[in-house]
């Protein structure tokens, strides 16, 4: 937690506004995080993942910083535009889009479209051919099964290499640009090699589509680039030398233009969500009971990454240097999945207690997105950016 955060969250509990969960996200920790991206990987565009966190401030500050934007919708294309992105600097990267929402795209000058299947391209076909768009260009994104990623993508996205030819190709006599292949090594990613495989992937399916007579030119990497939680993670550097070693080997003197996308490994460690104790209980008597700490923050709240216990955030308390016990954490929704960690128990402080504050930190990705509206009447999360 940085001393912007610490000082901001001293003046609101005096303030006596510290009456719900806040997620407050320090802008001079973004603007490090994409210094290290662009120099890590200098020849390669960063595409800021605008789901990660799409607060107006940040996405300006990332577009006064030269950033490119990742986006997941036509609301998501409104944001980047008006964080100051112009349309040749967005991707309307979900493959899985209405006809009507990719005509919206393109009135609005987006021109970089990812598909996974035949059918996803011809809706971009129909609906350039509706808006009298030009230069409308595809990439196909391929499965990648994210091995070690601690937050792994599904089958969901994606399509076998061998198919992702025949798509570019179906693409290319649409009339639209077959530009080139996408994947994603999962989310949280520590294996600094995992991208390995999806280049070699993706430079043979560069040279079937050359054979076909179509020349791509683009790969995008994805993301996958973690934040710190628990766990200490390589550092970006060490993600750009390893990207640049297998492209040099897939790809020879041959290296196409890249993209990243990062979202997690952008804003993750910007924020810290302040919390507060309601209950802690136990469930019988016996001397070695569990204990069940209640925050007022749970999965409907912003924790849903906590699903699975696949992400495992550091939190902070002040009874830290206190005797600790094992914990299950909670929220206070009156639903019974509401439950963040019972298989592996937190050790918490034995004296934490009824209305203490406790600090979730590397909280900046993928809270205050997925906190739902109105789940029991509880507000959605609030998010400061600082």
């Amino acid at each position: 937690m940085t001393e912007r955060i610490r000082d901001f969250l001293s003046d609101r509990r005096r303030a006596g506004l510290d009456d719900g969960p806040v997620l407050v996200v320090d802008l001079d920790v973004v603007r490090e995080n994409y210094g290290k991206f662009a120099r890590a990987l200098p020849d390669t565009r960063v595409f800021y993942a605008v789901k990660a966190n799409p607060e107006p401030k940040l996405l300006a500050v990332l577009a006064e910083l030269g950033s490119c934007f990742d986006t997941a919708s036509v609301a998501e294309i409104r944001m980047a535009l008006a964080a100051g992105a112009s349309a040749d600097r967005i991707s309307f990267g979900n493959t899985i889009k209405k006809e009507r929402d990719v005509a919206a795209a393109l009135r609005l000058g987006v021109r970089l479209f990812a598909v996974d299947c035949e059918v996803e391209a011809e809706k971009i076909a129909r609906a350039k051919t509706e808006t009298g768009a030009e230069d409308v260009r595809v990439f196909c994104r391929i499965l990648c099964d994210g091995a070690g990623a601690e937050w792994p993508l599904s089958r969901k996205f994606g399509c076998e290499p061998s198919m992702a030819v025949d798509v570019l190709e179906h693409a290319h006599r649409l009339g639209l640009e077959a530009y080139g292949v996408s994947f994603h090594v999962g989310s949280q990613q520590p294996n600094t090699e995992a991208w390995d495989g999806a280049l070699g992937s993706a430079s043979w399916i560069f040279r079937e589509c050359a054979e076909r007579g179509i020349h791509l030119g683009m790969v995008n990497l994805g993301g996958g680039f973690p934040t710190k939680y628990l766990k200490d993670v390589p550092a970006v550097e060490a993600y750009g030398n390893s990207i640049f070693r297998a492209l040099s080997k897939h790809f020879g003197n041959q290296l196409p233009e890249t993209i990243i996308e990062p979202g997690r490994g952008m804003v993750g460690n910007a924020g810290v969500i302040e919390s507060e104790v309601v209950l802690v209980s136990e469930k019988s008597k016996s001397a070695d009971e569990i204990r069940w700490v209640y925050l007022d923050i749970g999965k409907f709240g912003g924790l849903a990454e906590t699903m699975d216990e696949s992400i495992r955030y550091d939190i902070r308390t002040v009874h830290d240097e206190d005797r600790r016990v094992p914990c299950v954490l909670a929220g206070p929704t009156c639903d019974s999945a509401d439950v963040m960690y019972e298989k592996t128990p937190y050790w918490l402080p034995v004296s934490l207690e009824i209305g203490d504050r406790v600090l979730i930190e590397g909280t900046g990705a993928y809270t205050s997105t997925y906190s739902s509206v109105a789940f029991n009447g509880l507000p959605p999360l609030e998010t400061v950016v600082i």
